[in-house]
């Protein structure tokens, strides 16, 4: 659980970084030299420390895939903050947990009381924060909370399947080895993508040194998380990585001075105290 924790200490400085840096500009770019610094930092490690020989086939398959589902996932998420406050995108983008329990119940597995509580607790607090957001932007935000909140959606997906992706690769060949697969095919993505738009690689000036240093906290948070999938109870770290989403909001609270209202508060409370619950099934 120590790998997710401090993932969700990295995670949550990016997402702060990602908050600030995402008002009014174009998304693509930014991802592009997010993804772009974390495959740069990671190439030599890989190539260098990663046991290749141990990659089958199958790996090779899996971490493509999670490579997608990475793209997904961090250009929802750059998304949601583009049009939303912290305090009502992040309850949603972390509780991706719950997909994990979906999942478990897909393989057959009896789902206890105590998950189904849980999973009351995050729906409950998510409909709290998003009902209590309606009506209140003070920071100026000019779309509806529900296209931000589907944005948000679309991501905890895209993490769920990230982690749940990457880490069965890791399991079948090698840590180091998939996390840079899966870091270049997310980077061909969106490259794909923004050149499909006809937009440019560059960044706003005086963006790239901070984007470059945010590529290498999202690189560093997903190899730990990835990482983990050779561990014992290898989903305790994806789970406990999902609480970045209240230290992001504590931190916007603090840097940013984005206003969160009592009730506000009891409903991001709701939310990550039924991940917590989440985190400690066995």
């Amino acid at each position: 659980m120590s790998f997710g924790l401090t993932a969700a200490l990295i995670w949550a400085v990016h997402d702060l970084l990602a908050r600030k840096l995402s008002q009014g500009a174009a998304l693509l770019p930014i991802i592009t030299v997010v993804l772009g610094a974390g495959s740069v930092v990671l190439v030599p490690v890989a190539l260098l420390a990663g046991d290749w020989a141990a990659m089958t086939g199958a790996a090779w398959g899996i971490a493509a895939f999670s490579g997608v589902a990475i793209a997904v996932a961090i250009g929802s998420l750059y998304k949601a903050f583009s049009l939303a406050p912290v305090r009502l995108v992040s309850p949603v983008i972390g509780a991706y947990p719950m997909l994990s329990l979906a999942f478990a119940m897909a393989q057959g597995r009896p789902v206890t009381g105590s998950e189904w509580l849980a999973v009351l607790a995050i729906v409950t607090g998510i409909a709290i924060v998003a009902l209590s957001s309606r009506d209140d932007a003070p920071e100026g935000y000019a779309s509806s909370p529900s296209v931000a909140l589907a944005w948000a959606a679309l991501a905890a997906v895209g993490f769920a399947a990230t982690f749940a992706l990457g880490q069965e690769a890791a399991r079948q060949g090698a840590d180091l080895p998939v996390i840079l697969i899966g870091r270049v095919v997310a980077l061909g993505v969106i490259v794909a993508l923004l050149l499909w738009h006809g937009g440019s690689l560059a960044p706003q000036r005086g963006h790239f040194p901070v984007l470059a240093l945010m590529g290498v906290f999202d690189a560093v948070a997903l190899g730990l998380v990835t990482a983990a999938g050779s561990l014992p109870r290898a989903e305790y770290a994806s789970v406990s990585s999902s609480l970045f989403g209240v230290l992001t909001i504590l931190l916007a609270a603090f840097f940013l001075k984005e206003r969160v209202r009592a009730v506000q508060w009891a409903g991001i409370a709701a939310v990550f105290c039924g991940i917590a619950a989440l985190s400690m099934q066995g």
